[in-house]
């Protein structure tokens, strides 16, 4: 019995070392070679893992290997949590290493299930073999998105950003193209180690690649059309030490700074980060709040920026407020959106956790959460949709908006966040790369108003067409031009969430796994 257990743990060394190699796709030193070094690199990882995973005899080594593998690629995916849980929680080096680490390996457990259930069921042909692969590896990713409360950070389809895979986006959305690309990568593999079909499988490879490409510079698939006239945006990037955000020493200096810079604004709408304003309306001076809202009330100059809302008795939000002429008649003078996918931790503290978090010492810890299908704030004819922070990781529940909004569908996304929590650059190169993901899968434009960075204005093609440095202040100046018309993502996410990918997964699993072996 020992030597299984050694034989099985041994299987977990190239699956860490493969997982290394996945996460560098989600680092910004990689993607500064070649945009579409990650995805390239990516799909290579996948094909060297399944090369690997094709020679496990047992499922338990099938699951070691792979349990290995995600728990090192998300490790180096998330290691900027170290930040917030040392630096700003307080929590002991050891300690903050430590949980990064479970909590990969906890979230590994997905993967570990598809990679021992892969070498159960697979029957040796290249072709239904990467297809059992994909599904395996699409119903994994899409579990780590949704079971308790979801953390699908780093996702696999990112990587694909910048390559023809990215056209799948308006389609399938990141977890189809991450599905279509540990599918591809496997067929590849596979016929290699079998030493049959290799130039079908690579032939197949290459052409579905090129017709992306084609489909990409020839605009097929394209739903959306200008809407309106464009709107001028100034986009508001405070810098501020996270150090000094909470300090009442330094809340008045930098709160003042942000004020007098949204209010020189002309443009048609300003935008500020999340909590930019880190005290509720009532606990401000009298003069800072009441000028706020009625400058805007009264000007041609729409706001958005981020505050926390409530009170005791009836919980707090983490919020954003829109402020423009149209929202006179609204209940204290401005339109509010309520943050609905709360951080575990962060915002909310999970039942039996709460010792974990009175260890991090960090403010702000449990809001209540906002509803599900929020309006949109509209700007001159523009419907904007707000969303905060890691919101916009999950494309499902904004597609809700598109199709079961009190609202027109929205015509740009808008993400507020504060990332000084995690550190100066790999979260800020992360976040970009999920926004431009959400911008190709509904085909809208996306304003990002962050402290940090990235402050940017992505084209509903998912392309940076303006942005501000990160880790500098100043406020972006540019130009967004709104789209309509729903994508084939947008429609049945909308309503159905990811359920029409899990079903189309599970039953091809199914038709694999009891298809008669010849």
């Amino acid at each position: 019995m020992g030597t299984v257990v050694l034989s099985g743990w041994r299987w977990t060394l190239p699956g860490l070392v493969l997982g290394a190699l996945m996460a560098l796709a989600f680092t910004p030193w990689v993607h500064r070679s070649s945009a579409a070094l990650p995805g390239l690199l990516a799909m290579g990882v996948l094909a060297a893992l399944v090369a690997m995973l094709s020679r496990a005899a047992r499922p338990g080594q099938g699951g070691w290997l792979l349990w290995g593998f995600a728990t090192a690629w998300f490790t180096g995916g998330t290691a900027w949590l170290y930040v917030s849980l040392h630096k700003f929680g307080g929590l002991p080096s050891w300690l903050a290493v430590l949980s990064i680490v479970l909590l990969s390996g906890a979230l590994a457990l997905y993967m570990a299930a598809a990679g021992a259930l892969w070498v159960r069921w697979r029957r040796g042909q290249w072709w239904a073999d990467a297809a059992l692969f994909g599904a395996l590896w699409c119903l994994a990713e899409v579990a780590r998105a949704l079971i308790f409360t979801g953390f699908p950070w780093a996702s696999s389809g990112y990587s694909q950003v910048d390559t023809p895979l990215a056209a799948l986006a308006p389609w399938l959305g990141v977890y189809g193209i991450g599905w279509v690309a540990a599918t591809l990568a496997a067929a590849l593999a596979l016929a290699a180690v079998l030493r049959r079909g290799l130039v079908r499988a690579a032939a197949m490879v290459l052409g579905l690649m090129l017709a992306m490409q084609a489909a990409q510079v020839g605009g097929v698939g394209q739903w959306a059309q200008p809407v309106g006239a464009p709107l001028s945006v100034s986009l508001v990037q405070g810098n501020v030490p996270q150090n000094e955000k909470f300090e009442a020493s330094f809340q008045i200096q930098a709160m003042g700074w942000h004020a007098d810079a949204m209010l020189a604004q002309r443009s048609d709408l300003v935008m500020a980060p999340e909590t930019v304003i880190p005290l509720l309306p009532e606990q401000l001076p009298d003069n800072f709040w009441p000028p706020l809202v009625r400058h805007f009330q009264q000007g041609g100059t729409a706001a958005l920026f981020g505050v926390p809302l409530g009170s005791f008795k009836a919980g707090y939000t983490n919020s954003v407020v829109g402020i423009s002429a149209g929202t006179v008649q609204q209940p204290g003078g401005y339109y509010r959106y309520n943050k609905h996918h709360l951080v575990p931790f962060g915002e909310f503290i999970p039942w039996g956790f709460r010792w974990f978090v009175d260890l991090m010492q960090m403010p702000l810890g449990d809001f209540t959460r906002g509803p599900a299908n929020a309006p949109s704030f509209e700007v001159k004819g523009q419907w904007v949709a707000p969303n905060i922070c890691y919101e916009d990781l999950f494309g499902e529940d904004l597609a809700a908006r598109f199709t079961q909004g009190p609202t027109p569908p929205p015509t740009i996304l808008a993400n507020v966040s504060n990332l000084a929590w995690f550190g100066e650059e790999v979260i800020i190169f992360q976040h970009l790369q999920i926004a431009r993901l959400r911008s190709l899968e509904f085909q809208r434009p996306s304003l990002r108003a962050t402290n940090t960075g990235a402050t940017v204005v992505i084209d509903h093609r998912g392309q940076v067409v303006a942005m501000q440095p990160p880790n500098t202040r100043g406020v972006l100046q540019a130009s967004v031009q709104g789209t309509q018309g729903l994508t084939p993502f947008a429609r049945w996410a909308g309503p159905f969430g990811l359920w029409p990918l899990i079903a189309a997964a599970l039953a091809l699993l199914l038709a694999l796994v009891w298809r008669p072996v010849k």
